[in-house]
């Protein structure tokens, strides 16, 4: 096969890793690199298999079923399950567009130097015009998030080569030997950087959008377990090159922004550029496709449609873009709630993701003989006992957080 055959066969999987590698997994990856070294790598592989267990899951579902999966979860048991993971998915994607909208523009802000607050109404309007221009905005979506994806991979690569990282302390990093219950605050994090469920379950519609039937199964799953790969390829490049190149000067980086400022200290305003380049990308893939998934599953959710093609999830999804873009122009001085609000409904919405999946892909009336096996009920089961300890954590940190706040 053709470079350019298999890079157009890789669509959903590269549009699920557009949505999940933003800004915020971006911030945690060059953080935990600067403060920890490379011990965590070994987390982004779990967090990989995980991811890759639940797209498979999708990819079998959407390409053995005719019906999309929310309104399978609503006829087999019951429209509150499906309304609760649309609604819930629709307010994680709107909080989580303000993080999107300030990557944009301070990425921007870095290569232009026009100020940052003008570049999310430039991209949210570029959004829109493409979410209702477009004549078939999957295959839109599909080139668009390729290009920005390689990007993003040669812009944290040309970084990488930058730092020159110690290779045999790369390779320790992979081994999780130094395991400890007090560093699960920096596991859990981790694993939400590439462990993302609502892209997970958004792949069987990405699949039907593609234009697969059930004679691809085998080829999307393949497909969709290499768009993981280069998510997690992207996260740990991040890692190695903050590990590499701050945490033996003890610098400690507390959001993307911060890497990028910290790079050009070390390697001049050329690395800056870069990694700002590799930024914009990401804000604003997963700016695009994070409100789409948003969008549709809310509108799926409620029975109203789930084509990207189809009037409400365009509606929704265009009002996930504004929210996002108004919280990141107009309501910066309350940019706590935005993020409290973000990871509560993120909680809500995860477990019962995980767990209509799980059930959904073992109803032999359903699914068949395409319905789960031992093996993959036993991965599929790990990762929902790691997205639980996820969540747990994540509870923890939010109560913190909201005292501190109230205080």
């Amino acid at each position: 096969m053709k470079i350019s055959e298999l890079l157009r066969s890789l669509g959903p999987g590269f549009i699920i890793a557009s949505v999940v590698l933003g800004p915020g997994s971006i911030a945690v990856s060059s953080s935990v690199g600067s403060e920890q070294g490379y011990s965590f790598l070994w987390v982004i592989v779990m967090a990989a298999v995980c991811m890759m267990v639940y797209t498979s899951m999708a990819v079998r579902f959407g390409l053995s079923n005719t019906e999309s999966i929310l309104r399978s979860i609503a006829n087999t048991y019951g429209r509150w399950f499906a309304m609760i993971i649309g609604v819930s998915s629709f307010i994680s994607a709107s909080c989580f567009q303000f993080g999107n909208n300030l990557g944009i523009g301070i990425g921007m802000e870095g290569i232009t130097g026009i100020d940052e607050r003008i570049w999310p109404v430039v991209f949210t309007t570029l959004a829109i015009v493409l979410l209702y221009w477009a004549k078939n905005l999957y295959k839109v979506l599909e080139k668009l998030m390729m290009f920005l994806v390689m990007i993003m991979i040669v812009a944290f690569l040309v970084n990488l080569l930058l730092t020159r990282p110690d290779i045999s302390e790369v390779v320790k990093g992979f081994s999780p030997m130094s395991f400890r219950l007090e560093d699960m605050d920096v596991i859990s994090a981790l694993v939400a950087t590439t462990f993302a469920i609502n892209g997970a379950i958004y792949q069987s519609y990405l699949v039907r959008d593609k234009g697969w039937e059930i004679g691809h199964l085998q080829r999307g799953v393949n497909e969709s377990n290499m768009g993981v790969f280069f998510l997690a390829l992207i996260s740990m490049l991040i890692i190695i090159t903050s590990a590499a190149a701050l945490n033996p000067q003890g610098i400690s980086v507390r959001s993307a922004a911060d890497m990028a400022i910290q790079l050009e200290a070390l390697f001049g305003s050329y690395a800056k550029i870069i990694f700002s380049l590799g930024l914009c990308a990401a804000a604003f893939s997963s700016l695009m496709v994070n409100a789409v998934i948003g969008g549709g599953l809310l509108s799926d959710g409620l029975g109203m449609g789930r084509s990207m093609n189809q009037k409400m999830p365009k509606v929704f999804t265009a009002i996930i873009l504004l929210l996002g873009m108004l919280v990141a122009v107009f309501f910066r001085g309350d940019v706590i709630y935005a993020l409290i609000l973000a990871q509560a409904s993120t909680v809500l919405a995860v477990p019962f993701i995980a767990g209509g999946m799980y059930l959904i892909l073992n109803n032999s009336k359903i699914m068949g003989k395409y319905r789960n096996t031992t093996k993959q009920n036993l991965l599929a089961f790990f990762g929902f006992v790691l997205i639980i300890v996820m969540v747990y954590f994540l509870v923890m940190k939010l109560s913190t957080l909201v005292e501190s706040v109230m205080n």
